[in-house]
């Protein structure tokens, strides 16, 4: 038996559309509704069996849905959220796929009325493409999901919302928003800014006789900066949303590279030698 009726994804793209593929083929859910900006790409999703159907405005999409996941820029979940709350029914779940959580939880909680239930969901998945043509019914196999419960949230639809991680084999945790902010500050957010950065550097170098210095690059220029191709829109949203977590981080990685800058500086191998070997030990232990 389906766990949901009827999901509406909001924002058709990478992960709302490869989460509408997994959810048919694991039958979680028995329809699927769509919303998204560009109608072009919800008439391909519907011709392609992503999804059943898509309404005109977010009113009329998310009508009759028991489950409506928000796959858009984590600055517009909240204002999208009380866009539809005069349309959602009653007992619905509401969950996002945000990477940041603090600053999304906190205003939807502030305006969420009881007779909608609401959990934030950060499924940790996707890559430096997006699109609906991106999409995959495996993108989340085996990858961890985060959930992030407050005070406020029902018993009852942080379970059901565990269940939906749960059925596309995603590895659900719990984690305190705030905490969730700082983790992915570090591991996600700041790997991000200091590939774009790189490539900004490099890619901006000339020389007397040379354009494009990033031309002679080899494999590691490019393993290094592969995320620098991620959508820009979503992550010049995620800077702004997760503004604190990320200075601080960008403040801890500018101490640690100005250290090396240092030893290098001074012509002192032994410690630049054990900051390589720390960093090796550091990579080894990567999942």
């Amino acid at each position: 038996m389906p766990l949901f009726q009827q999901m509406t994804i909001v924002g058709v793209g990478l992960l709302g559309a490869s989460l509408a593929r997994a959810c048919r083929e694991k039958g979680i859910v028995n329809r699927v509704c769509g919303f998204g900006r560009t109608r072009g790409t919800l008439e391909e999703a519907k011709r392609r069996g992503i999804i059943d159907a898509f309404g005109d405005t977010l009113s009329t999409s998310v009508k009759g849905s028991d489950l409506v996941v928000v796959c858009s820029p984590v600055t517009s979940i909240a204002p999208l959220v009380r866009e539809m709350l005069p349309t959602l029914r009653e007992g619905c779940l509401l969950t996002d796929v945000g990477s940041v959580k603090g600053p999304v939880v906190r205003e939807i909680e502030s305006f969420l009325p009881d007779r909608v239930r609401f959990v934030g969901s950060h499924p940790i998945a996707g890559g430096e493409k997006s699109g609906l043509n991106a999409s995959t019914s495996n993108l989340f196999r085996r990858a961890k999901c985060i959930v992030t419960p407050t005070a406020k949230t029902d018993s009852g639809a942080l379970e059901q919302t565990r269940q939906l991680w749960h059925g596309v084999d995603m590895d659900v945790i719990e984690m305190d928003m705030d905490e969730h902010d700082l983790v992915f500050g570090a591991v996600s957010h700041l790997p991000h800014i200091v590939a774009f950065a790189l490539m900004n550097t490099v890619g901006s170098l000339r020389t007397a006789h040379y354009d494009n210095v990033a031309s002679f690059s080899g494999g590691g220029l490019k393993d290094i900066t592969r995320i620098a191709s991620s959508d820009p829109v979503m992550w010049r949203d995620i800077c702004i949303s997760n503004r604190q977590a990320i200075l601080d981080m960008i403040e801890r990685f500018q101490g640690d590279l100005e250290q090396t800058r240092q030893w290098i500086e001074r012509n002192e191998s032994l410690p630049l030698e054990q900051s390589f070997q720390n960093a090796n030990r550091y990579r080894m232990n990567l999942a």
